[in-house]
C-alpha cells in the first residue's frame, strides 16, 4: 500500500526520537505512582520504631477533632472514632455492683486473739520483692501467726532485693493502726521481747509456697514449740489460696482494712487524684507496665530491631532461667500490650478522646516516643511526676516502695482501673475493687486480642470494636467474673464478697466490721480439699525448697517461674 505524502515538503515518520521521550515518560509517571502506594509494615509490633509509629497514630486519628479518618489503602484500620461511645454509666461501673459487697466479719466461733494466743510464741517474717509482693506476705503472715497461736513481730520488710529500698513498716504503713485494728485476731508487737528474762535469737527456717493450715501446724509448729521464736524468711505466697472461712475473711480485713499507708502517702495520693478530679469527671488509671525489666522478662519482641534485641537482651541475662519463646509468649497472652494497642483497644470500648488517664508506671521503654500513640489516640495523659511538683515528690521520689504507694492509692481511687499485665499491683488492686464495690477494672485478654491486632487491616472500625467488646467479656471486673477459688486469693476474694438477698442497694459505708450489718449471702467457693503429704510440705529439711505448684492457668507470669528464683518473682512485684 502506498503512503501518500503531505503537501509542502518531504515527511518522515519521526519513530526513533519518539522512543526515548516515551520511556522517559513512563518512567515519571511510574515514580509518581510510587508515591501514593503506602510502604509494607515493618513488623507485628512495631512500637519502638517511632517515625513509623507516630506516622500510624496520626494516620489512623483526625487530630482536629472529626468523628474518624479514612486511610484507603493502609495496613491499618480503616475507621477509628475520635469520641468512643457517649459517656455510659457501663464505662465506670458495673449495673449490677450494687448486689454485691464486702463482708469480712468473723463468725462468732472465730475466738478472740486474748483467748488463743499462746505466750511463749512469737513469729517473725522477712517479707519479698516489692511493695505489692511484701503486702501479700504481710496478710499472710497475720493469718500464719493465728493458725500458730503465736504473738506476731511487726514484718520486717525486704531492703536488699531489686528495689532497693530501705524503708521499714513504719515508713510505709500506720502500724499503730495495724497493731490496734487487728488486736481481737492475733496479737501483734513492734518487736520481738525478751522471754524469761533474755532476749533469744530466733530460729530461721523457710516454708513452701502455698503451705496449708496443716503445713503450718506439721512444720512449724513443732520448731516454735522448742525454740519458742520462728522467722520465716522470704516469705512471699506462703499460705495456701484455699482456707477455713473465717482465716479467708482474716485475710480480708487485713488486706483491706488494717494495712493503711502513713498519712503522708495517704495525702499525696488524695492529692494525686484531686488533681485528677479537677481535669475530668471520670478518669482512668493505667498500669502500663512497659519498664525496660518487664519487656525484657516478658521475652517478648516489639519490632525494635537490633538495638532493641541488644538492650533487652542484656538485661534478660541476669536471668539465667529464663529462655523466652516470643512468638510462643505473644500467642499465649505473656505479652504486655504496646501502649498504641492499650488505647486501641480502650476506644473500641467506647471511651472517648477527651479521657483523662494517669499513667502508673516506672521507667518506660522507649521514653516519649512509645508513648506517641497512645498520645495520639488519648492526649490527655498525666503521671504523678507531671501533675505534681518536684518538691512534693521529694519525701518519695528516693523510695521505690512508696513512689508505688502513689500510684497503688491513685489506681485504686480511678474510675476505671486498667491493667497492663497480671503482676502483684493488678491482682490485688482487682481485688480490693471487687471488694469495695466492683469498680471497673480491665485486664486485657492478651491472648485473644493479639491474633486481633495482627489482622486489624482486614475489617472495618465497627468489625474490630465489636471483636474487642466479645473478647474482653470475662476481663471486666463484673461480678462474678471469676468462679469462687479460681486464681490468686488476692485477686479473687470471693470469700469476703456478699450478695444482697433483700434487693437492697449496698451503700459505700457498709464495709465497716459489724456483723450485724450483714444481711446477705458470701459466694461461696469450694471446700477445703484434703491435700497429700507433698502438698503439706512434710518434708525432714526444714530449709528444703519449695514443691512445684500448680499454677493457675491465668497466672501468666508465675508460669515462666522457678519456685525459687527470686530475682524472676521480684521482676512482678509491681
Amino acid at each position: 500500500m502506498v503512503q501518500s505524502r503531505r503537501r509542502g515538503g518531504n515527511y518522515r515518520c519521526p519513530r526513533r526520537a519518539a522512543l526515548p521521550a516515551a520511556a522517559l515518560l513512563l518512567f515519571l509517571l511510574a515514580a509518581v505512582s510510587l508515591l501514593y502506594v503506602s510502604p509494607p509494615p515493618v513488623s507485628d509490633h512495631p512500637v519502638l520504631a517511632s517515625s513509623r509509629r507516630r506516622r500510624s497514630a496520626h494516620a489512623l486519628l483526625n487530630s482536629s477533632g472529626g468523628d474518624s479518618m479514612e486511610q484507603p489503602g493502609r495496613s491499618e484500620i480503616s475507621r477509628v472514632p475520635m469520641n468512643g461511645s457517649a459517656v455510659r454509666d457501663e464505662l465506670w461501673g458495673s449495673k449490677l455492683s450494687s448486689k454485691f459487697y464486702g463482708c469480712s466479719n468473723s463468725s462468732s466461733k472465730f475466738l478472740d486473739s486474748n483467748s488463743t494466743t499462746q505466750p511463749d510464741r512469737y513469729l517473725m517474717i522477712v517479707t519479698s520483692g516489692g511493695l505489692n509482693q511484701q503486702r501479700t506476705g504481710i496478710v499472710d503472715a497475720v493469718v500464719a501467726a493465728r493458725i500458730l497461736n503465736a504473738t506476731l513481730v511487726v514484718p520486717k520488710l525486704d531492703q536488699a532485693s531489686f528495689w532497693k529500698d530501705s524503708s521499714n513498716f513504719s515508713e510505709i504503713f500506720d502500724m499503730d493502726w495495724f497493731i490496734s485494728s487487728l488486736s481481737k485476731d492475733v496479737k501483734i508487737v513492734k518487736q520481738l521481747p525478751e522471754i524469761g528474762g533474755k532476749l533469744r535469737a530466733p530460729h530461721r527456717m523457710r516454708v513452701p509456697r502455698k503451705c496449708t493450715e496443716r503445713c503450718y501446724l506439721n512444720r512449724v509448729l513443732p520448731a516454735l514449740l522448742k525454740k519458742h521464736v520462728i522467722r520465716l524468711t522470704k516469705f512471699d505466697y506462703r499460705l495456701a489460696n484455699r482456707l477455713q472461712t473465717d482465716l479467708q475473711k482474716l485475710r480480708c480485713r487485713v488486706n483491706y482494712h488494717a494495712l493503711r499507708f502513713t498519712a503522708p502517702i495517704q495525702e499525696m495520693g488524695e492529692k494525686l487524684i484531686q488533681r485528677m478530679r479537677e481535669r475530668s469527671k471520670y478518669f482512668i488509671a493505667l498500669h502500663l507496665r512497659f519498664e525496660p525489666d518487664m519487656l525484657a522478662f516478658s521475652g517478648c519482641y516489639y519490632g525494635g530491631g537490633e538495638e532493641e534485641r541488644r538492650e533487652l537482651g542484656a538485661i534478660r541475662k541476669r536471668w539465667k532461667g529464663l529462655h523466652p519463646n516470643p512468638e510462643k509468649g505473644r500467642r499465649q497472652g505473656r505479652c504486655p500490650l504496646t501502649p498504641e494497642e492499650v488505647g486501641l483497644m480502650l476506644r473500641a470500648l467506647g471511651y472517648s478522646k477527651d479521657i483523662h488517664i494517669y499513667v502508673a508506671s516506672g521507667e518506660i521503654y522507649g521514653g516519649a516516643k512509645t508513648l506517641a500513640p497512645l498520645k495520639a489516640i488519648f492526649p490527655n495523659l498525666h503521671t504523678k511526676e507531671t501533675i505534681s511538683s518536684k518538691e512534693e515528690l521529694a519525701p518519695f521520689s528516693k523510695y521505690s516502695s512508696r513512689m508505688a504507694a502513689l500510684d497503688f492509692i491513685v489506681c485504686d481511687g480511678s474510675d476505671a482501673f486498667v491493667a497492663n499485665n497480671n503482676g502483684n499491683m493488678a491482682k490485688i488492686l482487682a481485688g480490693r475493687r471487687r471488694y469495695f464495690g466492683h469498680k471497673r477494672t480491665i485486664r486485657p485478654n492478651a491472648k485473644r486480642l493479639y491474633p486481633l491486632f495482627l489482622n486489624k487491616g482486614n475489617m472495618s472500625w465497627d468489625a474490630f470494636s465489636s471483636k474487642v467488646h466479645m473478647f474482653q467479656k470475662g476481663f471486666m471486673g463484673e461480678p462474678k467474673e471469676l468462679r469462687p477459688g479460681r486464681g490468686e486469693f488476692h485477686e479473687n476474694p470471693s470469700t469476703c464478697i456478699c450478695e444482697r438477698t433483700d434487693g437492697k442497694a449496698k451503700s459505700e459505708n457498709d464495709q465497716v466490721l459489724d456483723s450485724s450489718s450483714d444481711r446477705g449471702k458470701a459466694i461461696s467457693e469450694p471446700a477445703v480439699p484434703n491435700y497429700s503429704g507433698e502438698e503439706l510440705g512434710e518434708s525432714d529439711d526444714e530449709d528444703a525448697p519449695a514443691e512445684k505448684e500448680v499454677v493457675d492457668a491465668e497466672m501468666d507470669e508465675d508460669a515462666l517461674v522457678g519456685p525459687e528464683d527470686p530475682e524472676l518473682e521480684q521482676i512482678l512485684s509491681d
